[in-house]
């Protein structure tokens, strides 16, 4: 296994440890949280250097990276609908896309055509990222107008980006699927 991989699979196994010191209520843990979430998130961008800069690109790396990004922006996500600050609905947008998207890469590679991650996926996961964070700070439910909310502005940036990059993967793989203008 190589470098690049390893630490992909860190990110993996800090995921229990993320999740627990978010719902586990003790003095400090949203912090604790957050610190473990930014750490795991920091290894997505270390993982992707080591493997080009060091020529440790892999099939296995090129498969567990995407599943490691989706298992943490998920369990983020998960604790957010479990503490109220998101709606299930908006939860299952996000995870719905992800389906969508590993599907029509599926389809793709089947028909020997590899989808590469666009801007809109790449802008989609740090948005996903960032607003997670924020979330997980004191003022995360500070009123910003009498119906706006910190955690509502939130969702609102993951569910667009979400929906807007999940749109632009079909419009611009439609071919994978056989569908003609």
């Amino acid at each position: 296994m190589t470098t690049a991989s390893k630490v992909t699979m860190a990110r993996i196994a800090l995921i229990p440890f993320f999740v627990a010191s978010a719902l586990i209520d003790f003095s400090g843990h949203n912090y604790v949280a957050l610190a473990i979430f930014i750490v795991a998130a920091l290894t997505d961008s270390l993982d992707g250097y080591i493997a080009r800069h060091y020529n440790q690109i892999s099939d296995f790396g090129k498969f567990i990276d995407p599943i490691a990004d989706k298992l943490l922006v998920t369990a983020a996500l998960l604790i957010f609908v479990e503490r109220g600050q998101m709606s299930s609905w908006a939860c299952i947008i996000v995870i719905a896309r992800e389906f969508a998207v590993s599907g029509l890469r599926l389809v793709a590679v089947e028909k020997g055509t590899v989808i590469a991650a666009a801007m809109s996926g790449k802008i989609k996961t740090a948005a996903s990222i960032v607003c997670s964070c924020v979330m997980f700070l004191p003022f995360h439910n500070n009123a910003l107008l009498p119906f706006l909310t910190v955690d509502r502005l939130c969702v609102a940036i993951i569910v667009i980006t979400t929906v807007y990059s999940g749109v632009e993967y079909f419009i611009d793989n439609k071919n994978a699927l056989g569908i003609e203008d």
